[in-house]
């Protein structure tokens, strides 16, 4: 085994750690962004419960599991 060989070895745990820790604030930025709109959205017509705060929960989730899907197909090929 040559040296730029065990070089890659030593460098693709960092480069998968890096990879994936962005997918993780990727994942968390569009939840909390979906999360505060609906926020604002309750704020500007009040109702009982929380609706639009729900729904942005549930759409930034969606949303941010299809995003992390494709990178990880991607990924994998």
């Amino acid at each position: 085994m040559n040296e730029d060989q065990k070089n890659n070895k030593q460098k693709k745990p960092l480069k998968n750690w890096a990879i994936f820790s962005g997918i993780a604030i990727q994942m968390c930025a569009t939840i909390l962004l979906f999360a505060w709109g609906g926020q604002k959205l309750d704020e500007k017509y009040p109702s009982d419960n929380k609706w639009f705060t729900i729904a942005g929960v549930v759409l930034g989730v969606s949303i941010s599991l299809y995003a992390v899907l494709k990178q990880l197909k991607r990924f994998n090929s």
